[in-house]
């Protein structure tokens, strides 16, 4: 897994209205990525909606954020919409991301199936990252006063 201070990679990838979601356009912001192991389960619901309900603070602070699971845009919109969730869900379908950030989780329900682990990066606008964060199983989620403390300097 990539490490406070790692340059982070990196990526393009389709966000969930068909859009291309490509990092270099957020150079000069920071931004928050928080990979999900799948739409719809109960842990991955509330987390993506507990970030949701954080934008304000979050774009208060200068950040973007994006959620990267495995599922195809089409879930991710059908997710995002069923939440209210506004900022981009990113599907990571050939998990090129997920590998490059080192967080797949594999054998999730099905043997073989590959998974990212649930894990969150603060990267800034220099491309390094600065928070890093990943759990050590699926049912456990971020530990989000600490994610706001990091970003807000507190």
């Amino acid at each position: 897994m990539l490490s406070v201070g790692d340059l982070a990679p990196d990526f393009l990838l389709t966000a969930q209205d068909k859009s291309i979601f490509n990092t270099e356009d957020y150079k000069k912001h920071r931004l928050l990525i928080v990979f999900y192991p799948a739409a719809f389960t109960g842990v991955c619901t509330e987390e993506m909606c507990s970030f949701a309900d954080m934008m304000s603070e979050l774009e208060n602070a200068g950040c973007k954020v994006v959620g990267i699971s495995v599922d195809a845009p089409f879930s991710n919109a059908a997710f995002a919409k069923s939440n209210g969730i506004e900022f981009p869900l990113l599907s990571d379908v050939h998990r090129s991301v997920i590998d490059a950030y080192g967080v797949g989780y594999e054998n999730f329900v099905i043997q073989g199936y590959k998974v990212a682990t649930r894990s969150v990066f603060l990267v800034e606008p220099d491309g390094k990252i600065s928070y890093a964060w990943a759990a050590d199983n699926p049912g456990i989620q971020p530990d989000y006063s600490d994610v706001m403390s990091h970003i807000s300097g507190d």
